[in-house]
């Protein structure tokens, strides 16, 4: 258990950097992207780099090395549930408005100047925000003391009535088809819109040209676009897909949450292995930026090397 506790460690250690590394990038506006654009990807970059936080550090890292730290008194653990799922909404969402971004430029020209601005990514991006963190405020009532020493709860324990009340029920429907249903659904139909948009503006442009053969810049672009679209957009859906279905599976047999430590216990397994997954897709964009842009990597190396370039260098 312990191996397993220092690879998650380190697995988040990789998050952390790879998230500061792309906030850092893509904060200078040095990688040939729009400003909308980049607002979005560094905006993405910041709630990923949140989830992180409060799902790995706080919520995990912080029960198994400080368990009797202020962080586990009822009150803390209450509001870092509550955090945990406003980042993750924010994540998701986000990545939803980006996608929907795109898909507007790509296949919308008519209202591409009129969305695709500045001014409408910084209120998207501040409505995402403010909404995923009032919707999850109900997470911070679910919870009562799992026990109380000396007039101190410690830890949190689901109340009951979230498993008996219609209104809990409804909630918890709720949140399951906001995040991940609804998002998962929507960034899948607008890539293959994406996709289907671009294949026929590619054969068309052939034809208007009239050489199938000849070297198009252009198409070449457009073929690059494609394969990021693809990434981002399976990366997305495979590292969701195993917590839909484990929700799904929940739902039919009537299983609960696994709470016990037990690494020989096939149900916890299959659940921490959904939650790494899910945590696992807060950092990939990273790396997706780095294999499919090349003014990214550029960026990336300057970053890297800079440390270690001599004082007098960097005022050159």
């Amino acid at each position: 258990m312990k191996c397993d506790e220092d690879v998650r460690i380190l697995q988040d250690d990789v998050d952390k950097l790879a998230n500061l590394l792309a906030i850092i990038i893509l904060s200078q506006r040095q990688c040939n992207l729009s400003r909308c654009v980049t607002y979005y990807l560094v905006a993405i970059a910041v709630a990923d780099f949140l989830v992180i936080i409060t799902g790995c550090i706080l919520n995990r890292i912080s029960r198994i090395y400080f368990s009797y730290s202020v962080l586990s008194t009822t009150p803390a653990c209450c509001l870092n549930a509550a955090l945990v799922y406003a980042t993750r909404d924010c994540s998701v969402w986000l990545t939803v408005a980006f996608t929907v971004d795109r898909f507007i430029a790509i296949c919308c020209q008519s209202l591409k100047t009129k969305y695709c601005t500045e001014k409408s990514a910084s209120v998207i991006i501040g409505v995402i925000y403010a909404l995923s963190c009032c919707k999850n405020i109900p997470f911070y009532f679910i919870y009562q003391p799992l026990y109380i020493q000396d007039g101190v709860p410690w830890f949190c324990d689901i109340k009951p009535t979230f498993h008996t009340s219609p209104a809990w029920q409804t909630y918890n429907w709720l949140d399951r088809i906001l995040a991940p249903f609804l998002p998962f659904l929507i960034i899948l139909l607008l890539n293959v819109l994406n996709v289907r948009h671009i294949l026929v503006a590619s054969r068309a442009r052939k034809r208007l040209l009239g050489a199938e053969n000849s070297e198009d810049t252009e198409m070449a672009n457009r073929k690059r676009s494609i394969i990021l679209l693809f990434t981002i957009s399976l990366s997305f859906l495979l590292l969701w897909v195993t917590y839909i279905a484990r929700f799904l599976y929940r739902m039919v047999t009537g299983d609960e949450y696994v709470s016990s430590l037990g690494f020989s216990n096939q149900q916890y397994i299959l659940q921490e292995t959904t939650n790494m997954l899910q945590l696992l897709s807060s950092c990939n964009n990273f790396f997706i930026y780095v294999v499919s842009q090349n003014k990214f990597r550029e960026e990336l190396k300057k970053v890297l090397v800079y440390p270690f370039t001599r004082p007098t260098d960097r005022f050159l």
